[in-house]
């Protein structure tokens, strides 16, 4: 059998980097081809090479029998590849539809003035539109605004752009890090279908157990260098770790083993809070000193509108909110930070990251943000403290990077997050709350992660934790609550909680009908 594609002895280097290292990489028709790697191993890079965005430094690429040295990103079009990138690059004003079709609306065909206006065939688009809607199970009408979506249902509309692309190559680069559980499975579904019609399928996730239900072969990079290639229904979840970290993941703390709300002091409490919008609603509960509490729930359930509100994205229409006794009365970010609370927010790109500063300017904002007078009306700058702030975070955090002086897009996944966690560390926070700490991270990644959390409470910091992967919270919280429809449905301690407990307080009977709840297992 033919390769759709073949990528032979591929390098790439950036100034004082080798992000590529002689890398081979092929795949089959009706195939899912698994590319894994710690964050900065280089799968990223080895993706952008196929889309024509980085060139080479050596290498060639064959499709089918043409042979390149580097591609265009019109070439890879013409190639048939279309690639569903990790960070969603989907225009927020413009609607479902026009996302879907960007680049390639069709015009009125049999009518000459169509062709000299450019009128497009909105009709024609429109019922194309819904059935692609249809088939990734996304219940919207294709003229809403993107900007009006969350962010599973962005990732949705990139998934169904893909399909309206009929793609013979397609690149999922962590496809399943915003999707529901419904969803994902829908994901594996049209993959499915996709194979069944020759389509080939490179898969990137850092959710380890999903490649033992989807792919077919996995091939490892660590480094830039390329290790293994092994099946994927045969090799173990253990190999794979080994193969990508290289090294044993000693972090085995348990938040049940951690025990420490006997000493019975409160660092923060909320009484009687709700959103202005009434997203959340009458939410009562305590952090206690020495403790992480988890956050659980469906996505919409109001785990996510809670952290906004009180960190002063969103308004506050009634309640109080207290850190080690004082009440705080916070209406923006702005006086959240003043009061030493730091919001690790869920989308990274969005909300996380100055995208077009350096790595010394993103992680040194916070601390001159709280160290400003006058609503930092002096406007006066002190670079080399800024530097200090940031090198002693690169250290701390071992932050892989050229230099801090490198752009935050140029690094990985990973070190983002690193970059993220290192500005709010520097501001030395009180309280910190995590939404979705590891998502899209590799495992390596999370192991630092949990690791800072556990400093942080052993400090004497409090820290609120979001997740959608149960195990996650299972192995990191000493309580966690469960949230629903914008309310509190129950709160277990870690000795008692269960997946299947937390899944059933979170979807509850009368909302799944005679449908089983699932639970996701990933065990990574």
């Amino acid at each position: 059998m033919h390769y759709l594609f073949e990528m032979k002895n591929i390098t790439k280097k950036f100034p004082g980097v080798t992000a590529l290292d002689n890398v081979n990489f092929e795949l089959f028709p009706a195939e899912v081809h698994v590319l894994l790697g710690e964050n900065g191993a280089g799968k990223t890079t080895l993706i952008k090479i196929l889309g024509g965005i980085y060139e080479p430094s050596k290498g060639e690429i064959i499709i089918g029998d043409k042979k390149y040295l580097k591609l265009t990103p019109d070439e890879s079009i013409e190639n048939n590849i279309a690639i569903i990138h990790q960070e969603l690059s989907v225009i927020e004003e413009l609607s479902i539809l026009e996302n879907i079709f960007l680049g390639k609306l069709p015009l009125i065909e049999g009518n000459k003035l169509a062709k000299v206006l450019g009128l497009v065939d909105f009709k024609k688009i429109t019922e194309k539109a819904k059935e692609l809607l249809k088939k990734v199970e996304l219940d919207r009408d294709p003229l809403t605004t993107v900007e009006e979506l969350s962010v599973s249902e962005k990732q949705l509309v990139e998934i169904a752009k893909v399909l309206a692309s009929d793609a013979k190559i397609i690149v999922m680069d962590e496809p399943t890090s915003s999707l529901t559980i419904e969803e994902t499975d829908n994901l594996f579904r049209i993959i499915r279908e996709l194979k069944s019609e020759g389509v080939g399928i490179v898969y990137i996730s850092h959710r380890l157990s999903e490649i033992k239900k989807i792919g077919d072969r996995v091939s490892v990079l660590k480094d830039g260098k390329y290790v293994a290639t092994r099946d994927a229904k045969s090799v173990t979840i253990e190999e794979m770790v080994k193969m990508m970290v290289g090294r044993e993941l000693n972090y085995k703390y348990s938040g049940a083993k951690h025990q420490r709300r006997g000493e019975n002091e409160i660092i923060f409490k909320v009484e009687n809070l709700t959103r202005l919008d009434e997203k959340v609603k009458n939410i009562n509960f305590e952090l206690f000193r020495g403790e992480i509490l988890g956050f659980a729930g469906l996505i919409g359930s109001g785990r996510t509108e809670l952290v906004e509100a009180i960190f002063g994205a969103d308004r506050i229409k009634s309640g109080k909110i207290y850190l080690f006794g004082k009440e705080l009365k916070i209406d923006n970010p702005y006086k959240a930070i003043k009061e030493d609370i730091a919001l690790i927010t869920e989308d990274r790109r969005e909300t996380g990251l100055f995208n077009n500063f350096n790595i010394w300017k993103n992680i040194s904002i916070i601390p001159l943000i709280k160290e400003s007078r006058l609503g930092g009306l002096w406007g006066l700058l002190n670079t080399s403290r800024e530097k200090e702030y940031a090198n002693k975070q690169k250290d701390a955090l071992d932050i892989k990077c050229a230099s801090i002086d490198q752009n935050i897009t140029d690094i990985s996944g990973g070190n983002q997050q690193k970059v993220i966690v290192g500005k709010w560390l520097a501001s030395q926070a009180k309280l910190f709350i995590f939404d979705e700490p590891t998502k899209g991270i590799d495992v390596g990644a999370k192991n630092e992660i949990y690791q800072i959390m556990h400093n942080l409470v052993e400090k004497g910091s409090g820290i609120i934790m979001v997740s959608s992967e149960l195990p996650e919270l299972l192995t990191i919280c000493d309580r966690i609550i469960v949230f629903k429809g914008g309310e509190i449905q129950t709160v277990f301690n870690i000795e008692e909680a269960t997946e299947e407990k937390i899944m059933f307080a979170a979807a509850l009977a009368e909302d799944v009908g005679n449908s089983t709840v699932r639970v996701r297992n990933y065990e990574n």
